[in-house]
């Protein structure tokens, strides 16, 4: 029997308050503030975010360096970035997301390679800049079709005092003023990963966009000129929303960052407006943009046949009509394929409940998908969220859906057993726990090694791999634990 909204909220609130019992009570004390069922009337989602994680429990966040080499620097495909300190933080990282790109790697494409300077004890106690020095040259002799270099820092790095900076700065002139990049993203720095995207973000801005002697940039603009910001092309994504793009008329001069270049990056501030995908990661180099270059940017979500058309009319709306008419034959030629996908799968879907807990904007953005093949997302929140990120989930979610921030892995077990969902979308780390639960699951991070689910096309795999998690057979013969005794 389904029940009414008043007893959803009720049994939520009721969640909640079991999670929390088992704790200490200044730790329970903490972590109800990061809980939450949403009363629909509200301008956010009534939790506490971007605070620092309670020391003891499993919190699932990254760090900064994980935010500016894994997510914003890592991508940019003609650069090396270099996994400053010791060897582990380069190797747990390496070419772990899927960012895909085109080119020949080890040539003038370096994604899905690992640079350290692999820091030993000797480096710690006498400083790593000589070293640092030795390996910019070592990389030019090697890689001499690399187009620029960033150095990421570790958290040793940033421990003992080391002057990348000053390293950059020569090595840049030794090279004929080639770009070289000191990244400050030491681990420890802020309480997340969002503080590297923000600290990645202003080296963009300070070694690119604002460096001395700036190169002249051969650049011929056109009046439909887009950059595509915070889309890293996981299983290309990027791709499939490019081509959308330039269906309907616009040029994409620039992706940020996934399949991306330096190149793209210093022709960024000539684009016409900037597209912005994950507004978490890359909104502090928009904003910046359009104070410095006057260029406005939009938010899209591509994902599922709803935002996209939404999204497409959003950004159609800064140009002519010869644009607005673009987006409106584009929606037009894919509305047939859209139908097809969800005739073929909404009878299947129609109805399962799902969970999610991600990063970046997918909290929210994939809900819409959800909703088109006829799905509900009953619980949903972020690692490293904000509270502007909260605000906007509004836009999304039901009201008495469960909210959660920074979900402990004991939390996050709790309120899955409790609600039963049919499906949770969350990252690599609980899926294995979820599975052995039960509990069908889709990887929402790099989308378990499918994907693109941007776009119209990507939207035809994304039903399928739903269909293909909830559907398959497999669940019949591992039962749930709250199902063991049936």
């Amino acid at each position: 029997m389904d029940l009414t909204l008043d007893e959803v909220k009720a049994r939520n609130a009721e969640i909640i308050t079991e999670a929390l019992s088992i704790y200490p009570d200044k730790t329970a004390k903490k972590r109800a503030k990061h809980l939450n069922v949403y009363e629909g009337d509200k301008p956010d989602c009534g939790v506490k975010s971007n605070i620092k994680s309670v020391p003891g429990v499993m919190t699932i966040r990254g760090c900064a360096y994980a935010g500016s080499k894994g997510v914003v620097w890592g991508p940019i495909k003609d650069m090396i970035h270099i996994s400053h300190g010791p060897v582990g933080c380069g190797q747990y990282s390496w070419a772990a997301r899927r960012n895909y790109y085109i080119g020949v790697t080890g040539v003038d494409t370096f994604v899905t390679m690992q640079f350290t300077s692999d820091f030993q004890e000797k480096d710690i106690v006498f400083g790593g800049d000589k070293k640092l020095d030795k390996i910019v040259d070592e990389i030019q002799t090697l890689f001499p079709l690399n187009h620029g270099i960033t150095i990421q820092s570790e958290c040793p790095i940033g421990l003992i005092g080391d002057d990348i900076e000053a390293v950059a700065k020569k090595k840049s002139k030794e090279y004929d003023g080639k770009t070289i990049v000191p990244v400050r993203c030491e681990g420890f720095r802020g309480v997340s990963q969002s503080l590297g995207h923000h600290i990645a973000n202003d080296a963009v801005r300070d070694w690119v966009f604002e460096r001395p002697g700036e190169r002249p940039v051969s650049f011929e603009s056109t009046p439909y000129d887009v950059a595509i910001i915070g889309d890293y092309n996981i299983g290309g994504d990027a791709w499939s929303s490019r081509i959308l793009l330039e269906e309907m008329g616009l040029r994409v001069i620039a992706q940020w960052s996934g399949d991306g270049s330096l190149a793209e990056l210093e022709n960024t501030p000539k684009a016409k407006l900037n597209i912005l995908h994950c507004y978490r990661s890359m909104n502090y180099i928009s904003r910046y943009m359009e104070e410095k270059f006057g260029i406005p940017w939009v938010e899209y979500n591509f994902f599922g046949p709803s935002k996209v058309a939404e999204s497409l009319r959003a950004i159609a709306s800064h140009f002519d009509d010869h644009i607005k008419e673009g987006a409106e034959r584009v929606i037009a030629k894919y509305q047939p394929l859209m139908d097809a996908v969800i005739a073929k799968y909404k009878p299947r879907l129609q109805g399962k409940k799902v969970m999610l807990y991600v990063g970046g904007l997918r909290p929210r953005h994939v809900i819409g998908a959800y909703e088109d093949l006829g799905m509900e997302v009953i619980g949903t929140g972020y690692e490293f969220g904000h509270n502007d990120d909260y605000q906007r989930t509004t836009h999304y979610v039901k009201d008495g859906t469960l909210i959660y921030d920074d979900v402990t892995g004991y939390e996050f077990e709790k309120f899955v057993d409790r609600l039963q969902p049919d499906l949770v979308g969350s990252g690599i780390k609980e899926k294995y726990v979820f599975q052995k639960m039960g509990v069908p699951f889709r990887q929402m991070h790099s989308w378990d090694y499918s994907g693109p689910y941007h776009g119209y096309d990507g939207f035809a795999i994304f039903a399928r791999d739903m269909d293909m998690a909830i559907n398959n057979p497999v669940w019949g013969l591992a039962k749930a634990p709250w199902n063991a005794g049936q």
